[in-house]
């Protein structure tokens, strides 16, 4: 492979305001990948913080220009060529980043980025960009579902999911290759309901207290994962399940649980777990089963200089997520 000496890549240079600029091709070190990127799918939180001057986290600290390539993390590339002690991975492979660690000075917004050799995942070439560049974000949500297999897992059990942006379509057909039972997908909007649907879960719903009371008996869930880290969607599962919620997205503020919590048996409220390479390769099995199906979020397909105009898309809920060229 023709390594060029110079790339194109995306960098968030003010709130609001994103460039596409020439930078160096780097080089990659011991234990590390150079990748040529060549596709890159939005994770709709990191970029509508980042280019909105928004922390992504309470107490992160934000610095513009940010960092080049940031928040870029869901890729997928071709190894084009390797650090000293590479040998997991070779020149000329296809590779799907899993694991995003944050520390890399560069982001996967780029036509090129350097990756470790143990970040990276080898996929079939059969498999489209749309179908497996949002292997990251899979193996998040995988990690959910090995928090719930801590208590026996949710085979033969009926497990609600508040939240269906893209964590939440993806844990919908996790659910079902765990088997469970029934999967009951819970949002506000139509659309994403509808989507739900198609993509595996047995009933969709509104958070709506009136049309579904509150009860931990006869027609609860038996698990729930919240998607949202919104309290009032945490608040509205620990009133309809019985053994477990456990929480996936980010938590910004309290949440209460109560003494009603407590008795009858006694709810869980579990935290998340570990990113760990298991989680990634048990997504990747059901991607290559046909368990798993990343393409249909992928809404839009646009080139980098596009980029902000793309955020608003997210913005507005017009996407659920973006892949993004940088050879466009």
């Amino acid at each position: 492979m023709i390594i060029p000496a110079t790339m194109k890549l995306l960098q968030i240079e003010a709130p609001g305001r994103a460039v596409w600029r020439d930078a160096a091709v780097p080089t990659p070190g011991a234990g590390e990948v150079l990748v040529r990127i060549l596709a890159i799918a939005t994770c709709p939180h990191w970029d509508l913080h980042i280019l909105g001057g928004q922390p992504m986290f309470p107490g992160m600290k934000l610095n513009y220009p940010y960092l080049p390539g940031q928040p870029g993390h869901e890729a997928v590339g071709e190894v084009a060529a390797l650090g000293a002690g590479v040998s997991t991975v070779s020149v000329g492979a296809r590779v799907a980043v899993w694991r995003d660690t944050g520390r890399r000075p560069q982001g996967c917004y780029a036509q090129f980025n350097i990756l470790r050799a143990e970040d990276l995942l080898e996929v079939p070439t059969t498999l489209s960009a749309a179908a497996i560049a949002s292997l990251e974000l899979a193996m998040c949500v995988e990690v959910s579902f090995q928090q719930l297999a801590r208590l026996g897992g949710i085979a033969g059990r009926r497990i609600g999911l508040s939240g269906l942006g893209p964590a939440g379509l993806v844990a919908v057909q996790l659910a079902r290759a765990h088997g469970a039972a029934e999967v009951i997908g819970i949002d506000p909007v139509a659309e994403r309901r509808e989507l739900a649907s198609a993509l595996g879960a047995h009933r969709t719903a509104e958070p709506d207290a009136t049309a579904w009371p509150a009860t931990r008996g006869a027609g609860a869930l038996d698990d729930a994962i919240d998607l949202t880290g919104v309290p009032a969607s945490i608040e509205f599962l620990l009133d309809r399940t019985q053994r477990c919620v456990t929480l996936f997205g980010v938590l910004r503020e309290e949440v209460r649980y109560g003494g009603r919590h407590m008795f009858g048996p006694g709810l869980l409220l579990m935290g998340y777990g570990d990113h760990n390479r298991v989680a990634a390769e048990t997504a990747l099995r059901f991607i290559i089963e046909g368990k798993l199906r990343l393409a249909p979020l992928i809404t839009h397909t646009l080139p980098f200089s596009q980029y902000a105009a793309g955020v608003e898309l997210l913005r507005t809920k017009q996407a659920i997520k973006i892949l993004f060229d940088p050879w466009l």
